[in-house]
């Protein structure tokens, strides 16, 4: 880290907007290898719980993000999921609406209660007041998302809100994928449209590796 905002005992619960997070890494050119996001992070303090919240499109035969989802619920994550919802547009384009910012509201709300740090992995400014609810329970947040994309991924007011700001494109020689490794994972299946709706459009991909 590029300087000192963690402590050894505190207690640390990492919150991931999935498709947020996934459209700030894919703007940048890279792939999360979540085993070492999970990894980095276990060593700044004590990680009492790591949540990821993604839409599912529950009645299709295949959902392309699921190989992801399963992995990451066997290897230290704690999925939360929702079915999307399916609109069609002004245009008539069919759009898949997957907005999961209520559940890590509640869940970080819940969780304010045990830890000392909370790490929000998104750069929705719908979440400042969230942020300034929990450091009102004496609860810093950091921040991790990018202001060098195109256009900068994070809200202007998120990013003073909290107390720290994690640039990601800083993490990515510790978190981004090797295609070498053992512990691949298929890229999540999201595709954020930078809106409120969070829109999500799924993608090919292959299983993760054994």
């Amino acid at each position: 880290m590029a300087r000192k905002i963690f402590y050894q005992q505190e207690r640390l619960a990492m919150f991931i907007d999935g498709a947020n997070l996934y459209a700030a890494a894919r703007s940048l050119g890279f792939d999360i290898d979540y085993k070492r996001l999970l990894e980095l992070f276990a060593a700044e303090g004590r990680l009492i719980r790591a949540f990821y919240y993604t839409a599912l499109v529950e009645d299709q035969e295949y959902s392309p993000i699921r190989p992801l989802v399963d992995w990451l619920d066997y290897n230290g994550y704690t999925m939360v999921t929702k079915p999307t919802k399916e609109f069609t547009d002004a245009s008539g384009r069919r759009k898949i609406k997957g907005n999961m910012d209520i559940e890590l509201a509640i869940d970080v709300m819940e969780m304010a209660e045990n830890v000392d740090h909370i790490l929000l992995f998104s750069g929705d400014g719908d979440f400042r007041r969230l942020v300034e609810a929990v450091q009102r329970k004496g609860v810093r947040v950091t921040v991790i998302s990018t202001v060098r994309s195109t256009p900068p991924m994070v809200a202007d007011e998120l990013r003073r809100q909290a107390d720290n700001f994690l640039e990601l494109q800083d993490l990515a020689g510790s978190i981004q994928r090797s295609h070498s490794s053992r512990y691949q994972q298929p890229p999540l299946a999201h595709e954020h449209a930078g809106t409120d709706d969070h829109q999500v459009q799924p993608e090919h991909h292959t299983e993760p590796a054994e």
